[in-house]
């Protein structure tokens, strides 16, 4: 079986408390934890943002656990400000530490005032981000010119090895892109048949045998009617289709277009079921497809039950 990692949701919860709930998912049996990083919510319901490079220093002390963190270098975050932090969190947490890179949202971004540009640009610019990161991570003095610009940047406090930096897709095209250059791929939950798509593209691609790991969004409750009144009023502005889901600005703007998402609807990004064995099940069926991680995403903003239910009866079943 793949590790099973912990998400910490930083739109949905504090810091504070998934500081607490991700040493709760460590004592219940996770073996690693990834982080989000946004600069605001996809909702007013879920109603939190906290800045994931605080909670990274406090999380990677607390815990003995791997951490990912998804970041989009590029707008809100200057590459070289992103490797310098990420260096820094190495060097305390040898090999602990791995980047998500991908295009990002401009939910996020536009707080810059930039303009938001077109997916190719964003690919192009990430492209630049990670050849800086990387020249960086080596010690370089770095010039830039180009869609990001660098001037005689380096980098003084190195860690022993640098992050890896994993390429963050969900289409098989831009899992393809990502074997060109990344580390490793890390995607999300989908049909069968489209993640197939998604892994086989990253390896034909130049991904080879690097690493593949999956974030599931699941909900679990004592009853199924809880279970899916938690996804529903937690995650149906979470449901859209790039490039909707890129473009749209505001907590606004993502509410009124889950307007009319039914609870039924939710069911088709999120694992939802009070029976456990029925998410063992799930997460049997998906370590089928290769993953060496499989992030668990509760949509709720309460934790504990589900670590509490997971670490009793899904990990120690899926370990066995």
């Amino acid at each position: 079986m793949p590790l099973i990692g912990f998400h910490c949701s930083h739109e949905q919860i504090p810091p504070s408390r998934l500081l607490a709930y991700v040493q709760e998912a460590e004592a219940a049996g996770f073996g690693a934890a990834m982080s989000s990083d946004h600069f605001s919510p996809w909702s007013e319901r879920q109603g939190e943002s906290g800045f994931a490079w605080s909670f990274l220093g406090a999380a990677l002390q607390a815990t003995g656990l791997p951490f990912g963190v998804v970041n989009a270098p590029g707008q809100r975050y200057h590459p070289a400000i992103v490797a310098q932090a990420a260096a820094s969190l190495a060097e305390l947490f040898p090999e602990r530490l791995w980047l998500a890179l991908g295009t990002g949202e401009a939910s996020n971004e536009h707080i810059t005032g930039e303009p938001w540009p077109s997916k190719a640009t964003r690919n192009a610019r990430l492209r630049e981000c990670v050849d800086v990161m990387r020249a960086l991570f080596a010690g370089k003095v770095v010039d830039h010119d180009g869609l990001v610009r660098v001037d005689r940047a380096r980098l003084w406090t190195l860690p022993p090895e640098p992050p890896k930096l994993i390429g963050a897709a969900v289409s098989a095209e831009t899992a393809a892109w990502c074997g060109a250059w990344a580390d490793g791929l890390v995607t999300i939950n989908q049909p069968r048949e489209t993640l197939e798509r998604v892994i086989g593209a990253f390896r034909e691609g130049g991904g080879g045998s690097k690493p593949i790991r999956l974030q599931v969004h699941l909900s679990w409750a004592e009853t199924e009617e809880e279970a899916l009144r938690i996804a529903h009023d937690q995650w149906r502005t979470n449901l859209f289709s790039p490039p909707l889901c890129w473009d749209l600005e505001t907590v606004e703007q993502f509410d009124l277009a889950a307007k009319h998402v039914r609870p039924e609807d939710v069911r088709d990004s999120v694992l939802i079921s009070a029976d456990l064995s029925r998410h063992v099940e799930w997460l049997r069926e998906l370590s089928e497809l290769g993953f060496d991680q499989i992030v668990l995403h509760h949509v709720g903003q309460d934790q504990t039950a589900f670590i509490d239910a997971f670490g009793r009866r899904v990990l120690p079943e899926l370990a066995a």
